[in-house]
């Protein structure tokens, strides 16, 4: 077990904030998700104090970078611009939210999956792929701080060989649609070695674009999402039906990423998540 206290880390705000689609909350201090091959409970044990049920190892190698602990969010909050209302008013209610950095090749899969789907609808996806041909990870014995586990087994994300290897008619039956062959493809790609994370990650933004959008059944939203969610490029600012509402509503129908130009991506996850969750505000009569 390693605690740490950490600020600008809300859990539940982090399992709902529609980057990953394997966290999942347990009750109002703990949360749990599985990445990167390994179960994770995370229990909040204070104000801004937290337990995680891990290793010290794991937690400087894996998952001080996976939560993005390195970066002074609340540095980042002091400067939006303050004429800007709504995006002042989204960065408050979403204060808590962090960019993961997760792994490439479960991102990539992940956002092909999500193209006009709902994130429960992706989960579903996501959990059966895993089911299919992920290794089994038992649910640990955890005690005080931690809760139980919501499940006794669980399944890591495939490798690229392991998803290669599922057969079409497999992958078609996990819901994803139409883009069993993008993915199919993917996996493909990944398994072979024409597509390498550490290559990829060596790229600049534009040419990680480049190389991201060439891939069969990945666009721009995609692109954007994965080099986002996967890279920590934190310029990329995807536009989805969520944020084109946004930007219709309140910005003209663009919205200014220059005053932000290494953290346009942060201020999307905040408009992302006010625009969903913002009417939780309204208490009925």
């Amino acid at each position: 077990m390693v605690t740490a206290d950490i600020p600008f880390f809300d859990l539940k705000k982090i399992a709902d904030s529609g980057q990953a689609f394997r966290i999942k909350v347990i009750d109002d201090t703990h949360i749990e998700l599985v990445a990167f091959g390994r179960y994770l409970q995370i229990a909040q044990t204070g104000a801004d104090t937290f337990a995680f049920s891990c290793t010290e190892t794991d937690f400087e190698k894996i998952w001080s970078t996976f939560f993005d602990l390195g970066r002074d969010y609340e540095g980042i909050v002091r400067s939006i611009d303050r004429n800007d209302r709504y995006l002042t008013d989204a960065a408050e209610f979403g204060k808590g939210i962090r960019i993961l950095k997760q792994d490439v090749f479960e991102t990539t899969i992940s956002y092909i999956i999500s193209q006009r789907r709902s994130i429960p609808s992706i989960t579903t996806s996501v959990e059966r792929i895993s089911k299919l041909c992920g290794k089994k990870i038992a649910a640990p014995k955890l005690g005080k701080p931690f809760a139980r586990p919501l499940c006794s087994e669980y399944y890591a994300f495939p490798t690229p060989e392991e998803l290669n290897g599922l057969p079409f008619e497999e992958l078609e039956n996990t819901g994803v649609g139409y883009r069993a062959p993008y993915i199919a493809q993917a996996a493909e790609g990944f398994a072979s070695g024409k597509l390498v994370p550490g290559e990829l990650a060596a790229l600049s933004d534009d040419d990680l674009y480049k190389a991201l959008t060439s891939m069969y059944g990945v666009g721009k939203k995609v692109a954007n999402c994965i080099m986002l969610f996967a890279f920590s490029r934190t310029a990329s600012f995807p536009v989805d039906v969520w944020i084109q509402r946004i930007e219709d509503r309140y910005y003209g129908g663009h919205f200014d990423c220059t005053p932000y130009p290494d953290t346009a991506g942060i201020m999307q996850q905040f408009m992302f998540y006010y625009e969903r969750r913002k009417d939780d505000l309204i208490k009925p009569d």
